[in-house]
């Protein structure tokens, strides 16, 4: 399971993948608070990357959720 603390956040980090992937859904980016895996399953389909990428690219962008930064 993914050690992520998305929370409140949600919001901030959900504006950066849609710039990045413009192609996903909101169906894509479907998150409720503590269901990270079902997130990162579907992110894993949407963008075809694997498991790893979508992690590391979810707490980078946790990181600077207030800054402008992908």
């Amino acid at each position: 399971m993914a050690d992520l603390q998305i929370g409140n956040n949600w919001d901030k980090i959900k504006i950066k993948i849609m710039r990045k992937y413009r192609e996903l859904t909101d169906a894509d980016l479907a998150y409720t608070s503590g269901n990270e895996e079902a997130l990162i399953n579907n992110l894993m389909k949407a963008i075809r990357k694997d498991r790893k990428y979508v992690e590391f690219m979810l707490k980078k962008m946790l990181v600077n959720s207030d800054t402008n930064r992908l």
